[in-house]
């Protein structure tokens, strides 16, 4: 219960900056969940494609995948490698979408949740004056905690997307070494 309530208080502290902040996090969950699903190796590269292409047998099965495109768009066009080439490029473009949003998350997460921070402190620090001019201790540190509270919120934002953005494009360059190497094996045997 209690962290809960720490929870809220974090939340309270962003005030206005926590709706972009969480509509940034609305995306990222979006982004990384579809991609996550999107990129899989049976939507990407089939092992009974695969191994067909590797063994030189006739290929059949993963109709949806991006490799029985590319193997369709091959035995449209057969003999004309850089068409084929060309066409892997442009799935492997299609594989990377959503991709520079990530980027954008985490860059802009922390940025916004700075921008709630000075606003914040702005705040707390006009709030000070009065008798004396010194302000309550107890009030004070706590404004300055609510403050900090946004960059916190940025923060979390903008590590899972780094994390996410890192992993799935490491994923993408995997699977486009692979293709490049079995759309070779695919256009020589079709040569």
């Amino acid at each position: 219960m209690l962290i809960f309530l720490a929870a809220i208080n974090i939340v309270q502290g962003a005030d206005i900056l926590i709706y972009p902040l969480g509509l940034c996090s609305i995306i990222l969950g979006f982004i990384l969940c579809e991609r996550a699903y999107a990129l899989r190796r049976a939507a990407i590269l089939p092992a009974d494609l695969a191994d067909a292409i590797i063994a030189g047998r006739n290929v059949s099965g993963g109709e949806h995948s991006v490799l029985a495109r590319i193997i369709a768009y091959s035995e449209q066009y057969p003999g004309d490698a850089e068409a084929v080439r060309a066409f892997a490029r442009l799935e492997l473009s299609r594989m990377e979408r959503g991709i520079p949003y990530l980027d954008i998350i985490y860059a802009g997460a922390p940025l916004i949740g700075l921008t709630g921070t000075v606003w914040s402190l702005i705040r707390v620090f006009s709030s000070v004056g009065g008798a004396g001019g010194l302000p309550d201790p107890a009030k004070f540190t706590s404004g300055v905690s609510l403050a900090l509270s946004a960059t916190l919120l940025g923060l979390l934002i903008a590590v899972p997307a780094l994390v996410g953005s890192g992993i799935l494009q490491r994923r993408i360059e995997s699977y486009a070494l692979q293709l490049d190497i079995l759309i070779g094996r695919l256009v020589a045997k079709k040569a």
